[in-house]
């Protein structure tokens, strides 16, 4: 981390920082991890609010660039999923309701944020997690737009959910306009729900990142710095589980 930085953590001259490196990384970590108020955190390392805002500040580019090369790039899932069984699913990372970002609003949701694509193989390993769209992209529009629809027309099958119908996918078929979906079509619907499953718990594992699960509430230019330092670190564990 020492070398990702632009300089010294700790100058030779000036006021020293309040907290050392190591513990400065961990607050960020724990802010990412757990989305605490930061005069909690605080009160754990016996700082200030403010100390623990510009250690954040400071720290969660530093993050994301350090476990960049962790994170798989859409070339590199492009070979994952070749031929292959995938899983895709959409999630909506919450962020407040800020004053004049209504591209934020996801219909869907009812609430403000960013829609996420994530691609797993069928066992629900994550594959490929895309940028962040905004939130009022439905599942078919952010799938172009971030790139995944090209990457999966690598895969052998992809299954999905419903908002994918019309990409060429397995998924669930509809109920039919004034009618009942059929036996077989139940069964079939059933299939497709335990299919998709492992997508689900992987994107539900993901978000135990709860940055990523509750309102972000640090200024709104500051999330896709935040969103890659937490990606980063998610697939620097999966790596070295």
């Amino acid at each position: 981390m020492a070398e990702i930085l632009d300089g010294p953590w700790q100058s030779a001259g000036g006021r020293p920082r309040a907290l050392p490196l190591a513990c400065a990384v961990e607050a960020t970590v724990i802010y990412l991890r757990r989305n605490l108020p930061e005069e909690v955190i605080g009160d754990m390392y016996g700082v200030s609010q403010a100390t623990i805002s510009r250690t954040v500040t400071a720290l969660t580019g530093p993050i994301a660039a350090a476990t960049a090369r962790h994170v798989p790039t859409a070339d590199e899932a492009k070979e994952y999923v070749k031929d292959a069984i995938v899983l895709v699913d959409g999630t909506l990372t919450p962020v407040w309701s800020w004053f004049g970002h209504s591209e934020l609003r996801s219909g869907k949701h009812h609430t403000t944020g960013f829609n996420v694509q994530v691609v797993t193989d069928r066992l629900g390993e994550v594959l490929y997690v895309a940028i962040p769209i905004e939130g009022c992209a439905h599942d078919m529009r952010a799938l172009d737009e971030s790139g995944v629809k090209a990457l999966l027309q690598e895969a052998g099958t992809v299954v999905a959910d419903k908002g994918y119908i019309g990409a060429g996918y397995l998924t669930p078929r509809r109920k039919p306009q004034n009618a009942e979906l059929n036996t077989a079509d139940l069964a079939f619907n059933e299939e497709i729900s335990r299919l998709r499953a492992p997508v689900e718990r992987a994107i539900a594992n993901l978000k135990v990142w709860r940055v990523l699960h509750t309102d972000y509430r640090r200024p709104l230019d500051t999330f896709f710095e935040t969103f890659r330092a937490v990606i980063g670190v998610y697939f620097l564990q999966q790596t070295s589980a």
